[in-house]
């Protein structure tokens, strides 16, 4: 009588690298582990690495998995956001929030509204969450977070100066513990030579401590804001990481 194998499987979701830096980041270990099964596959913009093995017994196959899902974890450190397959991006930053008793307050231009979204989607995030606010035009840049008037003179609504004066002034103005916020050329027009679309500056503001990034995307108008949105979670998550752990 043949027995039938059981197969246990172990997801790791990355943030910030392609299949292909993935692939041949992992290839020692697919070579080495030729039990374990490797698969690779991008998935609403991550890349995820899918772990597989069977044997006779659940718990055997678990123990198959074991140590190469730690070798991924030592090798890819904060670059993985969850090994849950239903976790998503934005339900770990909100564990995050949650688990620091931090509250946010968010400041969006070219996202509109995106960002915020994206956490309220999120059950239980009113012990986190406090304000969204949409400021797309200059006038209500300086008028609802207090961005001076010669910093978008001098640097433009686009720029690491503005991102940071919109993340602190959304701090200030709500009072919370974290603040992240998110300017850009969304397109398809407004480009420049020295300021094209898909450019997008983000800052991210921990206690009082901030972080300004610059991205460069690709796409629709709809794929850039999303793809912003994305990497302004994992910048908060990166930064309460860097903060706490």
């Amino acid at each position: 009588m043949e027995t039938s194998l059981v197969t246990r499987y172990k997801t790791i979701k990355l943030y910030g690298l392609s299949e292909e830096e993935v692939r041949e980041s992992i290839q020692d270990l697919v070579e080495k582990h030729s039990e374990i099964g490797f698969l690779v596959e991008t998935y609403d913009g991550r890349v995820h690495i899918v772990l597989s093995a069977s044997a006779n017994m659940e718990e055997e196959a678990k123990m198959m998995i074991k140590p190469v899902s730690k070798a991924l974890k030592e090798r890819f450190g904060n670059q993985i956001y969850s090994t849950r397959l239903e976790d998503t991006l934005e339900v770990m930053v909100v564990r995050l929030l949650e688990k620091y008793e931090l509250t946010i307050a968010t400041a969006e231009s070219c996202t509109g509204g995106l960002l915020s979204a994206k956490l309220i989607n999120v059950p239980g995030v009113s012990e986190t969450f406090r304000e969204g606010f949409v400021v797309y035009s200059n006038k209500a840049k300086r008028k609802t977070l207090n961005v001076s008037k010669s910093t978008l003179k001098k640097y433009g609504a686009v720029s690491k100066q503005t991102a940071k004066e919109m993340a602190m002034g959304a701090v200030l103005e709500v009072g919370t513990d974290t603040g992240l916020a998110i300017t850009g050329i969304a397109g398809p027009d407004g480009g420049t030579p020295t300021k094209p679309v898909g450019l997008v500056y983000i800052a991210c503001c921990v206690n009082d401590k901030i972080q300004t990034e610059e991205y460069h995307f690709t796409g629709t108008r709809k794929q850039v804001r999303e793809e912003a949105v994305s990497a302004a979670l994992n910048l908060l998550r990166k930064c309460i990481l860097e903060y706490f752990e």
